[in-house]
């Protein structure tokens, strides 16, 4: 019987198990995930978590909830992966595979970053991990005065429109609490803009110049001074916060390091439209593990998904992997007062105005603010749920699909 081997059960792997389950029959396949957390995090609901909309307990269920039957969930801590003969090591004994697929996701590392951690959860906070956006809600409850930063430190990192998403709706908070004219904000990045892609850049940055948030592009984090309170660059420029929202450096599973099969911050080198590692045979990687040009989010390893199962099974058959994944990626941006702003895009297209996911119909609107984008928003954690990790199809394409789009240029 052939084996597939799963190395993670977030969002990725656990997807990838549901829709292999679900084409290849249990006596002809062998299907094992190991994840080190028996606890699966909706991550994209951190970001409501400071504001007060989400309490951890609404981002948390059990791994095995989302397991399928037919597929072996082992508890268990990877400590070496042996392409050359097909095995992983654990802390509690090996496994031996005849396809690997690697889903360890991504971390942050504040560590990466001199004098960050000084004051970590004091006055310097990150909302990427549960921990970190329950001790923000803590604080920004009662900050009534002075300034918020939202700092990224480096890219890549996870869900690349929460930044923007965590300053928007902080002026909504603000506003809400009755103190936003005494609290600046600023957002404070290495990018050009406040997104990678030109169009949605300047329509979104048009979004921030309206809630008067100040943006400063091209800043590369070199230090946090917690006792000055100031980040500073490495060209030595210093920006003052009296709350620093920080985004620190994202970094891979070690073990994929230690193993030598990441580049040298755990990211994988994976080909962008198979998803088969690079130089390794029978490994595929998915979700924020590659280093493929698209976002790190959970839409995106849905929308992998589908190409990875697909190009596994062809293997499996004995036929090529298909170049069949185009960077898709769906981006609900919360905007506050019960707003959301959609962004839709691939490798080559970026995010356009027009309707979504029906041209002409939406109900979504893509690049504009609108009640029925938040509640989008606001529905998508069901979906995850009940729908997206258990593998099932949503009227979603995994290919992006131009119809309904209007073309710009920047």
């Amino acid at each position: 019987m052939k084996k597939v081997l799963i190395l993670g059960a977030g969002a990725g792997g656990t997807i990838v198990a549901n829709m292999l389950r679900k084409e290849v029959p249990e006596s002809e396949l062998e299907i094992t995930i190991i994840d080190r957390d028996e606890r699966h995090h909706y991550q994209a609901g951190y970001l409501f978590i400071p504001f007060g909309i989400y309490s951890p307990e609404e981002v948390i269920k059990p791994k095995k909830e989302f397991i399928p039957r037919g597929v072996e969930f082992i508890v268990d801590t990877i400590v070496n992966i042996d392409p050359g003969n097909r095995r992983v090591e654990t802390r509690m004994g090996h496994y031996d595979y005849d396809w690997l697929v690697i889903a360890t996701g991504c971390d942050i590392s504040p560590e990466e970053i001199h004098g960050m951690n000084d004051a970590w959860q004091v006055d310097v906070f990150d909302f990427y991990t549960l921990e970190g956006a329950t001790a923000l809600h803590k604080k920004l409850k009662y900050f009534s005065s002075g300034k918020i930063v939202l700092n990224i430190a480096e890219v890549p990192f996870k869900c690349p429109i929460a930044p923007l998403e965590f300053v928007f709706m902080a002026d909504w908070f603000l506003q809400v609490n009755g103190v936003r004219d005494q609290v600046e904000i600023e957002l404070v990045t290495p990018l050009d803009n406040v997104f990678t892609k030109p169009v949605a850049a300047r329509i979104l940055a048009r979004f921030a110049d309206k809630k008067n948030i100040k943006v400063i592009p091209y800043f590369d984090l070199a230090q946090v001074n917690a006792k000055e309170k100031t980040i500073e660059s490495h060209k030595g420029d210093k920006v003052g916060y009296d709350l620093l929202v920080t985004i620190p450096p994202n970094v891979g599973a070690n073990v994929l390091i230690d193993s030598a099969i990441s580049d040298p911050v755990g990211f994988v080198p994976t080909n962008d439209f198979t998803l088969k590692a690079e130089g390794f045979d029978r490994i595929f990687v998915i979700g924020d593990t590659t280093n493929v040009p698209t976002s790190k989010a959970g839409s995106v390893a849905h929308y992998m998904a589908y190409t990875l199962v697909e190009n596994l099974v062809r293997e499996m058959d004995g036929h090529e992997a298909l170049p069949k994944f185009d960077g898709h990626a769906t981006c609900f941006l919360a905007s506050g007062f019960e707003k959301a702003i959609l962004l839709d895009f691939n490798y080559k297209v970026e995010p356009l105005p027009g309707m979504f996911p029906f041209p002409g119909m939406g109900p979504f609107s893509m690049l504009k603010e609108s009640l029925s984008n938040y509640w989008g928003k606001m529905m998508f954690r069901w979906v995850y749920w009940n729908l997206m990790m258990k593998g099932l199809d949503l009227p979603l394409e995994p290919q992006m699909n131009l119809a309904g789009k209007i073309r710009m240029t920047a």
